[in-house]
């Protein structure tokens, strides 16, 4: 071996050397471990939340409200070109409150936003909202409730109210029945839904990371899309289900062709839409940060229902931040992760709001149960 050789090798051997030194005494590396479904697979997972629900079995439609025990850092992303929204301005980052004391999500088209009256009107009698300066004697604080509605209107129900929607009382009546606890299904905001062609429902799933942040949603599905793949009882959101949550059917048949949508393509006059949603994280973020969550979590939607987002669809995803545990530096990768478990749990809850879905009595819509095995729908 001649000189330069033989200092070339002895340079690589103490390099390696050196190098084995560095990795020996380096701190481990994190290790991303998966995360799991809560306990009660529901947004009432989120430590601070509660859910309550009321239903008008004649007019076939509902009301269902998410209250945080206190006022929550909320957001929202709004993605539908027909929505029908109350009190979302509030809370743009840039504006005075960007907090909710509850959200309301509604059946019944624009008479439903009156839902949120009758939650305004039991929280301010609880006292709860905001007091701008000295209130006169027995006079309420002013609560803030973002709702949004669905399109509900000609499923068959009775909707001969006249000057009476139901919609106050239903707020009120929801309010009232609030806990961890509550029906998925044909319940709720998602009580007159329809999906695809099918039944649709209200659906809510919940993720928790392996280092305890916990990650909910509730959605009312009522979508023109569909939340099958073409021909197939199997559900779009499948590749993220958690044990057999929607059936546990699997994923080898999840293909469509483009401009393929199944059912949801073959009335072109439809107008019957919107999917409206809430996620709930207990992690305490900025407006700005759950503002992100919102915007991340609509790509659940997206997972779920194809196509989405449609001229005349009002989709909404409402996000909120009950703060019950410190966000994790560095702060913007935290706010990603919880971003990416909001989408994947909202699209698991898109799933299981139509798989838990019964038809009403008498409807010739039918219901995913109704299905047979090899049906296409």
């Amino acid at each position: 071996m001649n000189r330069r050789a033989l200092l070339a090798s002895l340079m690589t051997a103490a390099a390696g050397a050196s190098a084995a030194r560095a990795a020996e005494s380096a701190p481990p590396r994190a290790v991303m471990l998966p995360g799991k479904a809560g306990p009660l697979n529901l947004i009432t997972d989120v430590p601070g939340l509660k859910v309550g629900q009321a239903e008008d079995a004649k007019a076939r439609t509902g009301v269902t409200v998410i209250l945080p025990d206190e006022a929550a850092v909320a957001a929202v992303d709004v993605r539908g070109g027909g929505p029908g929204t109350r009190e979302t301005d509030a809370l743009d980052v840039e504006n005075l409150a960007h907090v909710a004391h509850a959200i309301c999500l509604s059946g019944g088209s624009v008479y439903g936003l009156a839902a949120a009256d009758g939650v305004c009107a039991w929280l301010g009698a609880q006292g709860r909202g905001f007091g701008m300066g000295a209130l006169p004697p027995g006079a309420p604080p002013s609560p803030i409730v973002p709702a949004a509605i669905l399109f509900d209107i000609p499923n068959g129900g009775d909707k001969n109210w006249g000057l009476e929607p139901p919609y106050r009382r239903l707020g009120l009546e929801a309010v009232q029945a609030t806990g961890t606890m509550f029906k998925l299904g044909t319940a709720g905001a998602g009580y007159g839904a329809r999906s695809g062609g099918l039944k649709g429902g209200l659906g809510s799933a919940s993720a928790v990371s392996a280092d305890g942040m916990t990650v909910g949603a509730i959605v009312a599905v009522n979508s023109a899309g569909s939340v099958l793949a073409p021909g197939t009882r199997q559900f779009w959101a499948a590749p993220l289900e958690i044990g057999r949550e929607f059936g546990g059917l699997g994923v080898d048949r999840l293909a469509a062709l483009p401009d393929e949508w199944g059912p949801a393509k073959a009335d072109p006059q439809a107008r019957q839409n919107t999917t409206i949603a809430c996620i709930a994280t207990d992690v305490r973020l900025e407006p700005g940060e759950i503002k992100r969550v919102a915007i991340m979590a609509q790509d659940g939607l997206a997972r779920a229902i194809r196509p989405i987002h449609a001229p005349f669809d009002g989709d909404v995803v409402f996000a909120l931040s009950t703060g019950k545990r410190e966000a994790a530096e560095p702060r913007a990768f935290t706010v990603a992760r919880i971003g990416a478990l909001a989408a994947d749990v909202l699209a698991r809850a898109v799933a299981r709001g139509v798989y838990e879905a019964t038809t009403w009595p008498g409807s010739p819509t039918k219901a995913w149960r109704d299905l047979p095995a090899d049906a296409n729908p």
